[in-house]
């Protein structure tokens, strides 16, 4: 069986003899044996080790969380890693999206090609999925089903140029409105409210197959009841997340 020296692990691992000292010292990363002349001897069972601690350490996982999945069963780090994989898939479609994408604008702009609206916008729409999905993809789909939101993503990726920035434009406008209604102390059952609501409603039909007040009024409710729609909300001034529910749960049933 091969066994190596750290230093022979190390340039291995393209890692330093320090790093695998400091795992040896937690108790993440023990050498097989100690040689009698006292240097770390590595063998096969610790290089796949070390292979798992350093692909976790890309995932993003800490040391300590690292250190408790090197205990899970052969069968559970199947699991994890198949999880992982998918990721990475799908970041390397999303990447080869936006690569295929500036390439064309590119040719374009040296008027080799000519690119349709669609193409011109895929790769951000693709990527602005992805982070939705990401961020809020288990809880909506939860929420409105698999179905709802495999079609609302089909749509946005159909979208032109045109309707495309038209979404953006909204949705910045809605940020911009909620903020200056906040600082001026506005209602949000008033008129302010209204058209913020209005607003609101254009800006989810953009991507949305089927508009009903009913799932209108969900997504209201998880503003406040989810952190990230909150903070996203707030990001410009605090209570936009607070306003924005209110106006829709006093306005969408008279739009």
């Amino acid at each position: 069986m091969m066994e190596y020296t750290i230093k022979e692990l190390a340039e291995l691992a393209g890692i330093s003899t320090r790093t695998l000292r400091y795992y040896h010292q937690i108790g993440l990363l023990a050498p097989a044996r100690i040689s009698r002349a006292g240097y770390r001897i590595y063998g096969q069972k610790e290089v796949d080790a070390l292979q798992q601690i350093l692909l976790q350490k890309r995932m993003g996982m800490g040391l300590s969380q690292i250190g408790k999945s090197l205990q899970m069963s052969d069968e559970d780090k199947v699991r994890v890693m198949e999880d992982h994989l998918k990721s990475l898939l799908t970041e390397k479609q999303q990447l080869e999206i936006m690569i295929d994408n500036v390439s064309k604008t590119i040719k374009r702009k040296k008027g080799m090609i000519t690119m349709t609206d669609q193409e011109k916008f895929e790769g951000l729409k693709r990527q602005r999925i992805k982070e939705n999905e990401e961020t809020y993809g288990a809880e909506a789909r939860q929420r409105y089903g698999d179905a709802a939101i495999d079609a609302s993503q089909k749509k946005m990726l159909n979208l032109t140029e045109e309707e495309y920035e038209r979404m953006q434009r909204l949705e910045e406008e809605i940020k911009e409105r909620l903020a200056a209604a906040v600082k001026a102390g506005k209602l949000p059952a008033g008129s302010e409210g209204k058209e913020i609501a209005a607003l609101h409603k254009q800006w989810i039909c953009c991507s949305w197959q089927h508009y009903t007040s009913k799932a209108h009024l969900g997504l209201a409710e998880l503003y406040t009841a989810d952190e990230r729609f909150k903070d996203y909300y707030d990001a410009k001034a605090p209570g936009c997340a607070q306003f924005l529910k209110e106006a829709l749960i006093a306005h969408v049933k008279e739009l």
